[in-house]
């Protein structure tokens, strides 16, 4: 059985720029895409990629955090 592990990212940007990601759990690993699913899937593949070299180099692997949240806030009119 396959372990899936599971990072969270953070997307940013957009029109009239590029999307732009990140991940808190894995410092160093970003991705862009002109899309938010060419984004995600970018950053597929930069997770994947970054996690593999550090295991090469027996650094030890990130944990994942764990799912996030968006908090709402009311606007003042």
């Amino acid at each position: 059985m396959t372990e899936i592990e599971r990072y969270l990212i953070l997307i940013e940007g957009g029109p009239p720029a590029n999307y732009s990601a990140w991940s808190p759990d894995v410092p160093g690993c970003v991705a862009t895409g002109s899309t938010i699913d060419m984004c995600i899937e970018e950053m597929r593949v930069a997770l994947a990629g970054h996690i593999e070299v550090m295991r090469e180099h027996s650094e030890p692997t990130p944990e994942p955090s764990g799912p996030g949240i968006y908090l709402e806030r009311a606007i003042a009119a």
